[in-house]
């Protein structure tokens, strides 16, 4: 399995998705992108768009995923998490894949 999503992770996704009335078929991509101080950013964002052929698709506790296969290669065996602190909050991965992160984790270097 290419990711995982926390089932608290799910539980913000859902509440993102019923807060902005985004229908229950928008699917949640996840990808990778150049750039970031470490190389790699992580993507996330609504989509209504499922290509067989291009992409993967997981259920995790009521959210659909889909990642796109190239961004499967960096992201196999990624955990999304939900971390809600005073000083911030946000989805976190936890990536075995990357060999060096920035500070705030929203890039890395595979």
């Amino acid at each position: 399995m290419a990711i995982k999503l926390t089932e608290r992770a799910a539980e913000e996704v859902l509440r993102f998705r019923k807060e902005h009335n985004f229908d229950d078929t928008m699917l949640l991509r996840i990808g990778v992108a150049g750039g970031g101080c470490s190389g790699f950013n992580y993507t996330l964002n609504f989509d209504d768009s499922f290509d067989e052929k291009a992409d993967s698709k997981y259920d995790h506790h009521g959210v659909s995923v889909v990642v796109d296969k190239k961004s499967a290669l960096y992201l196999d065996g990624t955990e999304v998490d939900w971390f809600d602190s005073l000083e911030k909050q946000g989805f976190t991965f936890n990536n075995p894949n990357a060999v060096k992160s920035c500070g705030c984790g929203s890039s890395f270097q595979a």
